[in-house]
C-alpha cells in the first residue's frame, strides 16, 4: 500500500515504510528533513496524545474541557521554563537544536493542517470531545518541564512531617531506607508540624496525568479549584489523601564481547513507567546523510534516547538522583511579598496570567516566584519554593539524547553527555568495536550545608551553588568483570565521595539489581535469548523471604495451615499460573505489610506517613523479630480467606495471573461508552521486586508501572535486534497498529527491529512518499 503528500518545508524528497509492527522507517536527503518527517509521522500515529501532551503542560486544558481544569492548568505552569531561549537552545550541546526542533515542529503542524483539509484524519477522541488539535511552537517542545522526572520533595517533606510527629530515623527507615548508610542533617528553627496539608497538591497537580470524568467536565466555574487533590492511586478530584511517590525505574544491561555467544556485545533495555494507552514512547527508524538511527524516544521530542546508530547502542535507566529541594522562606511581617535573604529581603515575584475556560472569559490567576523557583504553598508567615533542575537551562527531559546520537566511541558518547540534565540516569553504551561503557548523568545541584534529605529554610544559607560537573559523576569504561547492569539501585562505586558530593540517598531497593547480578555474573556465553529470557524474569527475592518467615512459625487455625502448605516449596517465582505466587502477594500487600507497620508504628499520624514503606526495612525488622507468630498466623489466615473470595474456594484453581492484570485503559473510558478504545486485560507475572517489573495496585491488583517498551540489541548484527512497544506504535483506536503488540508484549514475545536497507524492505507493507509544497 502507498500513500503520497506534500510536506511544507521539506526541501526534497522523503519517505516513510511502515513495517509490520508499526515501526516507521523514515528516509529523507537531510537531517533537518528526517526530522521534519518525524513530526509528521508521530502526528500521524499519535495527534491526540500529542495534543494533551501539550496542553496539559502549557497550562491549556481548560480551553478544551472546561473550569475543571483550572487549578491543573495553573499547576502546569508553575513549572514552565521561564528563563533565557538563548541559553535553553544552547544547552542541548553543539548540534543546531532549535532548528531540529523547529523542523520537527513543522511536521507536526503540517500533519494537523491536513487533518483540516481531510477531517476523516482526525482522530476519533477530537470527535469525541468536540476539540481541536492546536498548533506547536518550537517553544512549546522545551519549556514544558513537567512531563519529566524529577525527585524527592515529595519525600522531604513526609520525612520532616515524622520527625516533627515524633518519629526518629528507625522509623523513617521503615518508609524509605537511604544509601549508603547515612544521618540526614536536621536543622534547627524548621518543624514542620503546622506545615499545610496542601502543601504538595500544587506539585502532585502540575505533574498528573491528564483525566476525564463526566463530574468533571460538568464542573462549574465555582467548583473548579476543587479539583485541586491526586488521591493515592493518581486521580485528580475532591480527595486529599496522600499519594504515595511514584514509580520510576527501569533495567538495563550490557556484556562485552567476551561474554557473549555471539563475540558481538548485547545491550539491553526495559524502561519502567506508568502504563498509558497509547504507550509513553514511540520507536522509530531516522536515515539521511549523518545519520542513521532507529529506537525509542518521547512522541512529543525528536531524534530518540534508547537504541542504536549503526556503530554503538545505548539505553538509559533512572538514577535516581536528588534534583529538587524545598525552601522555606520566611515572610516580613508588614508586607508579606517580601522574604528573608541574607541580610536583607526579596521581593516575590508574582505574575498574572490568563486561562482561556471553554464557554466563559478567561480566568486571571497569580503565580509566585522566588530565587529558588515556584511557590508551591505559602501563608501569612512563609512562602514554600521548590527548586528544581527544570528551572535551569537544557532540562526539558531526554531531549539531551540529540547530542549523543552520532557517538562512535565510549569517549564521545560521554562528551556528549555533559549536555544531559534530566531526568538523571545510568547511560549504557556498546559499540561494535567491543566497547562497553556506563555513565551517571544529569544535574546534581551542589548543596553547601545540607543533604536535600529535608526541607531547608530560604535565607541564603543553603541555596545550591550550582551543579556537579559531569566528571564528578561516576562512570566505568571497558570494565574488567565484561559487563554492567543498572536497575535503579544504590551503584555508587566503592569509594565515592557520597557525602560530599550529595547526589543522592534515596535509591531504589536492591532485589531487581541483586537479580540482574546473579544471572549475568553466571552466564559465559549470553545470548539474545538469554537478554529476553531475563527481561521476562519473575524472580522476587522479597516474596520469597515472606514464604520462609511464614513457614517458620507454628500455626494453629486451619485457615493459617493451608497457607503454609501452599506456600512450602515456593521457589520465589511470580509466575502467571502460580497459586503460591497469588498467596504470598495477597499476604503481603493485604495483610501482613499494615499489620507489621502497625506493630512497628503504633502512633497513628506518623503511621500514616510510612505506606506502602521500604520493603526491605520493613522485613528485615520482621525477621529480627523475637516473636512474630501470633502476627503472621493472623496475616495467613486473613490472606488464606481473602484469595478464596477473590478466586474461590478451590485452591487448586488459584492463580496469580487472575489477580495481576494489566489493562490498557483509554483516557475516555471513564466517560462510558463501548467503543473499544481498552486493550487487554492480559494476565501478568511479575511484581515490583522482579525484574519482569510489574507494580500494581492493592486494591484492584491491576498493574501500573512497568516496562512497556523493550529492546534487545545484537551489536553489530542489527537486524537481529528487537523490541515490542505495548499495546502499539499507533495511538488512533481505529489503526490495525494500535493494538497488534498487546498479545506479543504479555506472553513475553518481541518484534523484528529490522534496519538495513535490505531488512527494512523485505519488512515494509506501507510506503507513504512525501515531496516539497509546490511553491514552497
Amino acid at each position: 500500500m502507498s500513500q503520497a503528500f506534500a510536506l511544507p518545508g521539506l526541501t526534497g524528497p522523503a519517505e516513510i515504510r511502515i513495517d509490520a509492527s508499526g515501526l516507521a522507517h523514515i528516509r529523507a536527503g537531510s537531517a533537518l528533513d528526517a526530522y521534519r518527517v518525524q513530526g509528521f509521522t508521530a502526528a500521524r500515529d499519535r495527534l491526540w496524545q500529542l495534543d494533551l501532551w501539550r496542553k496539559r503542560g502549557l497550562g491549556l486544558l481548560a480551553a478544551d474541557f472546561g473550569p475543571g481544569y483550572l487549578a491543573q492548568d495553573r499547576a502546569a505552569r508553575l513549572f514552565l521554563y521561564r528563563g533565557d531561549m538563548a541559553a535553553e537552545w544552547a544547552a542541548y550541546g553543539p548540534q543546531d537544536t532549535k532548528a531540529i526542533v523547529t523542523a520537527f515542529v513543522g511536521g507536526l503542524n503540517a500533519y494537523i493542517a491536513l487533518t483540516e483539509a481531510r477531517p476523516e484524519r482526525l482522530p476519533p477522541e477530537f470527535g469525541r470531545m468536540g476539540t481541536r488539535p492546536a498548533r506547536w511552537a518550537p517553544e512549546d517542545v522545551v519549556r514544558i518541564r513537567s512531563h519529566g522526572l524529577v525527585r524527592n520533595v515529595l519525600s522531604e517533606v513526609a520525612r520532616a512531617k515524622v520527625l516533627a510527629l515524633g518519629g526518629d530515623h528507625a522509623t523513617d527507615d521503615l518508609r524509605k531506607r537511604l544509601y549508603p548508610p547515612h544521618d540526614p542533617i536536621v536543622l534547627d528553627g524548621l518543624d514542620a508540624s503546622d506545615w499545610p496539608d496542601d502543601l504538595l497538591d500544587l506539585f502532585r497537580l502540575a505533574t498528573a496525568q491528564v483525566q476525564f470524568s463526566p463530574a468533571r467536565l460538568e464542573a462549574s466555574r465555582e467548583e473548579a479549584w476543587a479539583w485541586s487533590k491526586v488521591d493515592a492511586q493518581g486521580t485528580v478530584g475532591r480527595r486529599s489523601a496522600p499519594p504515595p511517590e511514584p514509580s520510576e525505574g527501569s533495567n538495563n544491561w550490557v556484556i562485552g564481547p567476551g561474554r557473549t555467544a555471539t563475540g558481538r556485545p548485547i545491550l539491553a533495555s526495559d524502561p519502567h513507567r506508568i502504563y498509558l494507552n497509547p504507550s509513553l514512547r514511540y520507536a522509530v527508524h531516522l536515515t539521511a546523510p549523518g545519520l542513521d538511527v532507529i529506537g525509542a524516544g518521547e512522541p512529543a521530542l525528536p531524534g530518540i534516547s534508547i537504541g542504536h546508530n549503526g556503530h554503538a547502542a545505548f539505553s538509559l535507566t533512572i538514577a535516581p538522583m536528588d534534583q529538587e529541594d524545598l525552601f522555606v522562606c520566611g515572610k516580613h511581617a508588614d508586607d508579606p511579598d517580601l522574604i528573608r535573604h541574607g541580610e536583607g529581603w526579596e521581593r516575590i515575584a508574582r505574575v498574572d496570567e490568563a486561562i482561556p475556560v471553554r464557554g466563559g472569559p478567561d480566568e486571571i490567576v497569580s503565580l509566585a516566584f522566588t530565587r529558588h523557583g515556584p511557590v508551591i504553598a505559602e501563608d501569612a508567615r512563609r512562602a514554600f519554593a521548590l527548586a528544581t533542575v527544570w528551572s535551569a537551562p537544557g532540562s526539558a527531559a531526554y531531549l539531551g539524547s540529540l547530542a549523543y546520537l552520532d557517538a562512535k566511541t565510549p569517549e564521545a558518547f560521554g562528551q556528549a553527555l555533559r549536555h544531559w540534565s534530566a531526568p538523571s540516569v545510568n547511560q549504557l553504551y556498546a559499540d561494535r568495536d567491543g566497547r562497553i561503557a556506563w555513565f551517571m548523568a544529569g544535574k546534581a545541584p551542589r548543596r553547601p550545608g545540607h543533604d536535600g534529605l529535608l526541607p531547608v529554610p530560604g535565607d541564603g544559607r543553603f541555596d545550591w551553588a550550582g551543579f556537579l560537573n559531569a566528571d564528578e559523576l561516576p562512570r566505568a569504561i571497558d570494565p574488567a568483570e565484561g559487563w554492567f547492569a543498572t536497575a535503579n539501585e544504590m551503584n555508587l562505586p566503592p569509594g565515592y565521595p557520597a557525602e560530599d558530593k550529595k547526589v543522592g540517598f534515596e535509591w531504589h531497593e536492591p532485589w531487581r539489581a541483586t537479580r540482574l547480578r546473579a544471572v549475568l555474573g553466571s552466564q559465559d556465553r549470553h545470548s539474545l535469548a538469554d537478554s529476553q529470557a531475563l527481561q521476562a524474569d519473575v524472580v522476587s527475592e522479597p516474596a520469597l523471604r515472606i514464604a520462609r518467615v511464614a513457614c517458620a512459625v507454628p500455626a494453629g487455625s486451619a485457615e493459617a495451615r493451608h497457607a503454609q502448605d501452599l506456600l512450602r516449596g515456593f521457589d520465589g517465582r511470580l509466575g502467571p499460573d502460580s497459586a503460591a505466587a497469588a498467596l504470598v502477594e495477597v499476604l503481603w500487600v493485604r495483610h501482613l505489610r499494615p499489620a507489621l507497620i502497625a506493630e512497628l508504628v503504633p502512633d497513628a499520624k506518623v503511621r500514616a506517613l510510612i505506606p506502602p514503606g521500604d520493603t526491605e526495612s520493613l522485613l528485615d525488622r520482621l525477621e529480627a523479630m523475637d516473636r512474630p507468630g501470633a502476627l503472621l498466623e493472623t496475616a495467613l489466615a486473613a490472606a488464606w480467606a481473602t484469595c478464596g473470595k477473590l478466586m474461590g474456594a478451590d485452591a487448586s484453581t488459584w492463580a496469580w495471573g487472575r489477580l495481576h492484570q494489566a489493562l490498557f485503559a483509554h483516557p475516555l473510558s471513564a466517560l462510558g461508552g463501548d467503543e473499544g478504545w481498552d486493550v487487554g486485560p492480559f494476565p501478568l507475572g511479575g511484581a515490583g521486586a522482579c525484574v519482569m517489573h510489574a507494580e500494581y495496585r492493592t486494591d484492584s491488583f491491576r498493574v501500573t508501572n512497568g516496562a512497556s517498551f523493550r529492546m534487545v540489541v545484537d551489536v553489530g548484527a542489527w537486524d537481529a535486534s528487537v523490541f515490542v512497544n505495548v499495546p502499539g506504535q499507533s495511538g488512533d483506536p481505529r489503526d490495525p497498529h494500535y493494538r497488534d503488540l498487546g498479545e506479543v508484549w504479555a506472553r513475553q514475545g518481541y518484534a523484528p527491529m529490522p534496519y538495513s536497507p535490505e531488512a527494512v524492505a523485505a519488512a515494509t507493507r506501507t510506503v507513504i512518499l512525501l515531496t516539497p509544497e509546490e511553491g514552497a
